[in-house]
């Protein structure tokens, strides 16, 4: 399946992102895919690709708007984001529109899932009160948040994460499910032992990271989860 380029602004700055459509040409699910902290690459847009096959309209979102990115660059951009949360924001909403937009997607079935840096963008849409049935996280960095965001969640959350994560520690992650139950946010986690961060990404072993592994088991459990989220919330 061919992915298409789709051009929006934001403010002053322009962004590139990539729809797959597996609609068929029916009214179809769409699904915003988030990149991780280096920036959209090849492991978000084969994800949207995937979720194209699927039958769904996925959006691989620029969250940058820069590619080709060496990583000290795409760490300013996402440590820059994550200090501020309304910009953050404003991109996520602005690719949100993109795919609601298009033709193939039905707007009353949406999700978001997102990568490391991601994960938590598609959180901060959420909090954001945005319309999504379903939100997924994969080895997701989260931001703090306050309870009134907490219960600005509309979605149905999964959060997917290993074990062994030493940059997003699980203790994190379960600070932030005890936040979402006390906000009445539905979520599951899924935690995978021996795993560390990005495990869904195959390129990572390529950097020799302490800590961060490709582990081909929970790639697959964790994209199961999904599959099943979104089939109980698009039916």
């Amino acid at each position: 399946m061919e992915l298409q380029p789709v051009t929006y602004s934001v403010g002053t700055r322009d962004f590139t992102g990539w729809i797959a459509d597996g609609s068929g040409g029916r009214p179809a699910p769409g699904v915003l895919v988030a990149h991780e902290a280096g920036g959209l690459g090849a492991h978000t847009m084969e994800r949207a690709r995937m979720l194209g096959e699927l039958g769904y309209v996925a959006f691989a979102a620029d969250l940058f708007g820069e590619t080709d990115l060496d990583l000290e660059r795409a760490r300013v951009h996402s440590l820059g984001l994550r200090d501020d949360v309304p910009e953050l924001r404003a991109r996520m909403r602005a690719a949100l529109a993109v795919l609601e937009a298009h033709p193939h997607v039905d707007p009353s079935r949406l999700a978001a899932i997102g990568y490391c840096f991601g994960g938590a963008a598609a959180v901060e849409l959420a909090r954001d009160g945005a319309p999504l049935q379903a939100i997924v996280g994969f080895h997701a960095g989260i931001l703090p948040g306050s309870a009134d965001e907490d219960k600005a969640i509309r979605a149905r959350v999964l959060l997917c994460h290993g074990a062994e994560d030493p940059a997003v520690p699980p203790a994190q992650i379960h600070d932030f499910t005890a936040a979402l139950g006390a906000a009445g946010v539905d979520w599951q986690l899924h935690l995978y032992g021996g795993v560390g961060h990005s495990f869904t990404n195959p390129g990572v072993d390529a950097y020799s990271y302490p800590g961060f592994a490709y582990n081909q088991t929970a790639d697959r459990r964790s994209w199961t989860a999904m599959r099943e989220l979104f089939g109980e919330v698009f039916g």
